[in-house]
Parts: C-alpha cells; structure tokens; sequence
C-alpha cells in the first residue's frame, strides 16, 4: 500500500518552502520532506493541517493506492 501525495505541487503554486509549511502546521522541515518523499505517513491531524493551509481537502492532496495481490488457484 502507498500513500502518494500532491504536497510539493502545492507548495510551489503558494509559494511555501519545506520549512515554511512546516512552521504553519507544527512539524518539522525534515517531516515536510519525508512526506513528500513518501517516506513518512502524516497522521490524520496533520493531513488535515495541510489541507487548511491550502484551502484544500485531504483526498486532494493524498492519494491511497493499494498494490495489486497476485491471486493463486
């Protein structure tokens, strides 16, 4: 399972670097970017933090896809 995320585009479009967003919403630069990388799964709290600054909701910025399972018979 992955949780993709759309958080560096719109940084870019409001003009927000890594440590910026993360003084915004409580966390660190370091979390900024290990969520962007998809190293780093923000709890729910702080998802919803990001969508506030961008005025935004969170299915717009995250995105869960799930990995196919190989069935055998």
């Amino acid at each position: 399972m992955a949780l993709e995320n759309h958080l560096k585009e719109y940084r870019a479009r409001n003009n927000l670097n890594q440590s910026d967003l993360g003084k915004l919403v409580g966390a660190s630069r370091q979390t900024i970017s290990l969520i962007e990388r998809g190293d780093y799964s923000p709890s729910v709290v702080l998802a919803l933090k990001i969508a506030k600054v961008f005025d935004t909701t969170v299915e717009s910025l995250f995105l869960f896809k799930e990995e196919k399972e190989e069935k055998t018979l």
